[in-house]
């Protein structure tokens, strides 16, 4: 069950890597950072997804 914590923080820190605001020395990071959150974003909700379809059909 902990690894179900573990994957809705990851989700949020994509969200928070989305809503960074930038000052002027990391200006030229941020299409990096909005794609990575992005990727996090993705994945991790993918990973939550997967565990939940398995948990509904009893594969635990």
């Amino acid at each position: 069950m902990n690894y179900l914590l573990t994957l809705f923080l990851a989700v949020l820190a994509g969200f928070a890597l989305l809503r960074v605001e930038v000052v002027s020395f990391l200006d030229s990071l941020t299409p990096i950072l909005q794609t990575i959150g992005s990727i996090a974003i993705i994945i991790f909700s993918f990973a939550l997804l997967y565990h939940g379809v398995k948990a509904l059909f009893g594969k635990e």
